[in-house]
């Protein structure tokens, strides 16, 4: 079958936009032809930095031709309806209809519409420039007179169409007057001649022989070979980098990876700083040397030629960069280091860190006290959790900082350990920002531990009550990444918080009110800038007398901001409990009881009830709970009252349901315990006593007896299971 090649030949891509650029170049084309009808076997989407190319497999040589049936209207219907009927169908009069006869409806005209297929090279004429022309870059520009967009000037398109062993034909069109061709151009120095193609394996050869590697993952591995022979030779490793060898391989057409090196001076610096100069500013991998574990002072570059000098020339110029960039890296390294942290702190009353939350000193001032308030229960030294939470912040303002943000936090580590702070103090300065992500570690020593919570806390709280919440994707302020930390720092390290205690003072703390006093009180209450609260009194009142309307209200909406903020915690302990293989539902039922807000417990609850609800004890029980609950809720419903425990001893007439009694007042005590204990399991064992009793309730017991005592009795002893079983979970969130 005949086999489609495509390619768009331009100055250069940027490397960020290829990969995206070449998805969406396949999609596009793939979809249009199946859209039409015409399928095929295979595509694949190529790029370099000057060509976007895909070829498309197995395509029929034609369209298959299509016949429709197009129902008309009734005989004898208006002349209107009629010749709307002949004008959609393409007929020139009703002879060429045919009539058919409907038991109920009665005859109608009925046109039969042949439609021939097309040729593929036509259907591809037909899409191919509207494509290109609507191709969704991230960003394009017109280029010269012309009205095309396109992401760099677009010189030539290459469209051929043709089965093996046969000469494939060119697909004529034309887009802003560049015309579809078989001609394409090698390397833009090493081979800029002009040479035609003919499909996928002809144009990967020639293209080869120019001096292009089309295939952008054949690139890669060239390089990454390429770079590990050279370092190996050297006796040295090479330090690995997806990104950069992503971004490399969209530089070049023809690899050449070439070895440098710069003066041994430079390794003072941090190895993170040197790293993070050569890459940004050169584009170059480093190299480790493996007796030490430091770096060495060498650096691979990947050229995109065949150099005559054998790339001296161009290692040069890159090392006189790569030199100077490190000069000023040692400068600001140097400078850095004279000037200490703490002298930088009086720096943050001036920078704001949000309009409506004030200071990065106020945050800072926030997460000091939150980090000495969270230091026991997390068994840190309150006075370093103190240190460690002051000057966290303090590298945000350095010279190295400044220049590599991405170094934050580290740079913290290395300076605060010049200064011959304590070890627990220099790691916190580190580790407070982790977890960044579902891959990233989480802190476990205790100083780290605190203030990075109360970091993530603090940044939740005071987004919450000035309602910056997350909306849809849009998560701005990183909240949703915020809360999970949260959470993989407390499981992690097995932490027992009252979360909901911690947020409700978080609030209450941070708010503040305003009295003023004018022939009547106006009260507000904020948070930051944010209005929380305005009440207006019509008795004057001082401020002193104020105060237990300013504290009733400040409580009121610390505890409803801290419930809503929990809330939050929950959908994203689902989120990271199911990627987990937890199921979510089981995570609402047990946090609809009361009071679960240690998320400990939570999940240690939630473990326990998949693993008894994956039992026949837990699956029956549960069927009897609904069961029991339907019946109740029916019942209610009809007699517009609620049945709610205890039952009387003294109407329990049936030997079925005083053993369900005793069964569930037995339970009740055991469950209690158990949970008290914070013994799950044994929790789940008493719950599934209860099994048997229900099962036989229900055989030999009915609910609705024509006594009204006995059937409320029972009705209430149908609450009792219930309220048995809420001593675990709210079995009426479990799904399944």
């Amino acid at each position: 079958m005949p086999d489609l090649l495509i390619e768009l030949f331009s100055e250069e891509i940027p490397a960020r936009m290829q990969a995206q650029a070449a998805d969406a170049l396949k999609k596009l084309v793939t979809d249009a032809l199946v859209e039409r009808g015409l399928l095929y076997e295979g595509a694949k989407a190529f790029v370099t930095p000057r060509r976007l190319a895909l070829a498309v497999h197995g395509l029929p040589g034609r369209q298959a031709d299509q016949r429709e049936e197009k129902k008309g209207p009734r005989v004898g219907a208006p002349e209107a309806a009629v010749a709307g009927f002949l004008k959609s169908a393409g007929l020139a009069s009703l002879d060429q209809a045919t009539i058919q006869s409907d038991p109920k409806k009665g005859d109608f005209y009925v046109a039969v519409v042949e439609k021939p297929g097309r040729s593929t090279p036509e259907v591809i004429a037909e899409i191919v420039p509207a494509i290109i022309r609507g191709f969704p870059w991230p960003k394009s520009m017109r280029w010269g007179s012309g009205s095309l967009r396109w992401v760099r000037p677009l010189h030539s398109i290459l469209c051929t169409f043709g089965a093996e062993g046969d000469e494939p034909e060119v697909v004529p069109f034309e887009v802003d007057g560049i015309t579809a061709s078989n001609v394409t151009r090698g390397h833009r120095f090493m081979a800029p001649e002009p040479f035609t193609v003919k499909r996928l394996d002809d144009w990967m050869a020639k293209l080869d022989a120019a001096k292009v590697v089309a295939d952008r993952d054949r690139r890669k591995d060239i390089i990454l070979a390429d770079a590990r022979d050279l370092a190996l030779a050297a006796g040295l490793e090479l330090v690995e980098d997806e990104g950069l060898l992503d971004e490399v391989a969209g530089l070049v057409e023809w690899p050449v990876v070439l070895m440098g090196s710069f003066e041994e001076r430079f390794l003072d610096i941090p190895d993170e700083v040197i790293r993070a100069t050569i890459r940004a500013n050169q584009k170059c991998f480093v190299l480790k040397d493996p007796s030490s574990g430091r770096l060495a002072n060498r650096f691979l570059l990947v050229s995109n030629l065949l150099a005559s000098d054998g790339g001296a020339a161009i290692v040069a110029g890159n090392g006189r960069v790569i030199r100077a960039r490190l000069s000023d890296a040692k400068f600001f390294w140097d400078t850095d280091r004279v000037n200490g942290l703490e002298s930088r702190m009086p720096k943050f009353q001036s920078i704001t860190f949000h309009e409506k939350l004030g200071s990065q000193a106020e945050r800072i001032e926030r997460i000091r006290r939150l980090a000495v308030e969270l230091a026991p229960k997390v068994g840190a030294a309150p006075a370093l959790a103190e240190e460690a939470a002051l000057i966290c912040k303090a590298d945000l303002l350095t010279e190295v900082v400044g220049e590599f943000p991405e170094l934050q936090g580290l740079m913290g580590r290395y300076y605060a350990q010049g200064e011959g702070m304590a070890g627990e103090v220099a790691a916190a300065c580190e580790e407070h920002y982790k977890p960044q992500g579902p891959g990233d570690r989480v802190p476990t020593a205790p100083v780290s531990v605190a203030v990075a919570l109360a970091d993530k806390i603090d940044t939740l709280v005071g987004f919450w009550a000035i309602d910056e919440k997350p909306t849809g994707s849009k998560d701005p302020y990183a909240l949703r990444r915020a809360a999970l930390g949260v959470i993989r720092i407390v499981l992690e390290n097995e932490i027992r918080l009252r979360l909901h205690e911690v947020l409700r003072a978080r609030f209450f703390d941070g708010m503040t009110a305003d009295v003023s006093v004018g022939g009547q009180t106006v009260l507000n209450i904020k948070f930051g800038a944010r209005i929380l609260v305005t009440s207006v009194s019509d008795y004057p009142m001082s401020n002193v007398d104020a105060q237990p309307l300013v504290e009733e209200h400040k409580r009121f909406r610390a505890n409803e901001l801290a419930d809503d903020l929990l809330s939050f915690f929950a959908d994203r302990l689902k989120v990271h409990l199911r990627e987990r293989g937890a199921r979510h539902d089981l995570v609402d039922a047990v946090f609809a009881l009361e009071g679960q807000d240690d998320l400990l417990l939570v999940v240690r609850r939630v473990e326990a009830l998949g693993r008894f609800l994956d039992t026949e004890d837990g699956r029956t029980l549960l069927a009897g709970y609904r069961r029991a609950v339907n019946i109740l809720r029916i019942e209610e419903k009809k007699d517009g009252k609620a049945y709610a425990g205890p039952t009387s001893a003294a109407l329990l007439k049936e030997p079925a349901e005083e053993r369900l009694a005793d069964a569930i007042d037995t339970v009740k005590h055991r469950v209690a315990a158990a949970v008290q204990a914070e013994d799950f399991a044994a929790a789940m064992t008493a719950l599934s006593d209860l099994r048997g009793p229900v099962d036989a309730f229900f055989e030999a017991v009915t609910v609705n007896d024509p006594d009204p005592a006995l059937r409320e009795n029972r009705l209430k002893l149908l609450d009792e299971i219930r309220a048995a079983t809420r001593g675990i979970a709210d079995f009426d969130r479990i799904a399944g």
